[in-house]
């Protein structure tokens, strides 16, 4: 029984302390301003279209070369 007790408050203690621990280093974020999310959201959107049009390139080239030796119909 006494064992059981030791362990709720160890745990509580160790919860305790992780939580505060974890409001300590939420101070010290430094958040990105508005006009940096904003201008790393679109550089993420050009360069997904940009890949995704080199993806559908390579497709179709491809596409071509195989209906070009029959291998596809």
């Amino acid at each position: 029984m006494a064992n059981q007790t030791k362990d709720k408050i160890d745990l509580k203690q160790a919860l305790t302390t992780y939580f505060k621990s974890v409001k300590l280093e939420w101070g010290k974020i430094t958040w990105p301003g508005k006009q940096d999310v904003i201008r790393e959201t679109v550089l993420v959107i050009v360069i997904t279209a940009v890949f995704t049009v080199g993806v559908l390139a390579v497709d179709k080239i491809f596409e071509m070369l195989f209906k070009g030796f029959g291998l596809i119909h």
